[in-house]
């Protein structure tokens, strides 16, 4: 098991070099305002909210293993969902470390009904042993299902704009930065750009989206 030590390091490292420049490799966001969210009792999102609500999607693409994968898999669990690559120099490695640490302010039984599935946008690349190594570094001391996902091209194409992200381009190294948040009633309610207190977001919105089926 790798050290959480590393994880620090990913923070503060990539934190200092977001600040400064963020990710060339990755489109900037489009902003929009954050909502309230609709359920009396829960408070409001600190992420942006999505209006309208959108339905958590249904494409199939492969895990690291080698087994096929639908995104069906995660009805009923909240998702946060993101798509990049392992030889990102910072966003991706700095917006798992945040996921990552979002959960480690989460309590056990969240953690365990929660997936993180990490979708590769370098088909030529991330192969299912690469994906296994990089996420292996995202996973110490939390109990979420974490899951990475490849598939050609047209696959990858296909998710993401089934899941209402912009393709990503230059052999997938131009990608957007978004992480998409689905509740346990299948609806994205909440999304995130790249911030400097998104692991801080994160772990304020997940109980939210977890209650919306309740």
């Amino acid at each position: 098991m790798r050290s959480p030590v590393l994880l620090r390091r990913v923070l503060a490292a990539l934190a200092a070099i977001a600040l400064v420049a963020g990710c060339a490799s990755s489109k900037p966001a489009k902003q929009k305002p954050s909502e309230l969210n609709d359920n009396p009792g829960n408070g409001v999102y600190q992420g942006l909210g999505v209006s309208p609500a959108q339905p958590r999607p249904n494409f199939v693409l492969t895990d690291a293993s080698g087994k096929t994968f639908a995104f069906s898999q995660t009805t009923g669990h909240p998702t946060f969902l993101f798509f990049g690559y392992t030889n990102c120099p910072d966003v991706c490695p700095l917006t798992m470390a945040n996921i990552h640490e979002a959960l480690t302010k989460t309590p056990l039984a969240l953690q365990e009904k929660t997936y993180v599935v990490f979708v590769t946008t370098d088909v030529k690349r991330d192969t299912g042993p690469v994906l296994t190594r990089w996420l292996a570094n995202f996973t110490p001391d939390i109990k979420a299902h974490i899951v990475g996902l490849r598939g050609t091209q047209a696959q990858i194409d296909a998710a993401q704009a089934a899941s209402h992200i912009p393709l990503a381009e230059d052999d997938g190294q131009t990608h957007s930065a978004l992480v998409v948040l689905y509740g346990d009633d299948d609806y994205a309610h909440v999304e995130y750009p790249q911030s400097t207190n998104q692991a801080q977001i994160m772990a304020h919105d997940l109980p939210l989206v977890a209650r919306q089926a309740g």
